[in-house]
């Protein structure tokens, strides 16, 4: 869940600081009141490409730092795998100095913009208007009950049980086709 993000010297923001509490958070205002820009500073964090344009000084660095609270997450093989330092509240930072350079980091450690992009597909998922196809996804539903059934360390998935229930289903059906086709008689007692 994300926490909190500070947004420094990007596009019209100067500098900004928000909060986030549980449950849902909705950003409302006007056409240009910024709504969009807040987003694209949370996708610059979460490895999206960085442009030197949207520098709000250009002579001074870009720094968008997200704190996320992933106790709930089960990202400790994740982090391990990408050789990071698991924190609970993990802190995720992103710089664009004014030289064209970015600078990516999870928890104080610097990170390749591969391994930043590959760790926030867990942490958040934006949606805008008429985007909703991962919604659909089977993996993200069972990531959504995963971390809805709070199971840190040994995830509850559902969708072993799904496949075998699935498997158990067709095996089921290519016996009744079989049993049909076949001139045996069954009798069951």
């Amino acid at each position: 869940m994300l926490t909190h993000l500070k947004i420094k010297n990007f596009a019209l923001i100067e500098e900004l600081e928000a909060s986030f509490s549980s449950g849902m958070t909705c950003i409302t205002g006007e056409t240009g009141a910024g709504k969009s820009i807040l987003l694209g500073g949370l996708s610059l964090v979460l490895g999206k490409r960085a442009d030197l344009s949207s520098l709000f000084n250009p002579t001074q660095k870009c720094v968008v730092e997200a704190s996320f609270n992933i106790c709930s997450y089960a990202l400790r093989p994740l982090f391990e795998d990408l050789d990071l330092d698991y924190e609970e509240e993990t802190v995720v930072r992103r710089e664009i100095l004014p030289q064209g350079k970015s600078r990516a980091f999870v928890n104080d450690t610097p990170v390749t913009l591969a391994a930043l992009e590959e760790l926030s597909r867990y942490l958040i998922d934006i949606h805008s208007q008429n985007d909703t196809a991962t919604l659909l996804e089977s993996d993200y539903q069972f990531q959504v009950l995963d971390a809805l059934a709070k199971k840190s360390e040994t995830p509850f998935r559902l969708s072993a049980y799904t496949f075998r229930i699935q498997s158990g289903k067709k095996e089921l059906s290519a016996a009744e086709v079989g049993f049909r086709k076949s001139k045996s008689i069954c009798i069951f007692g």
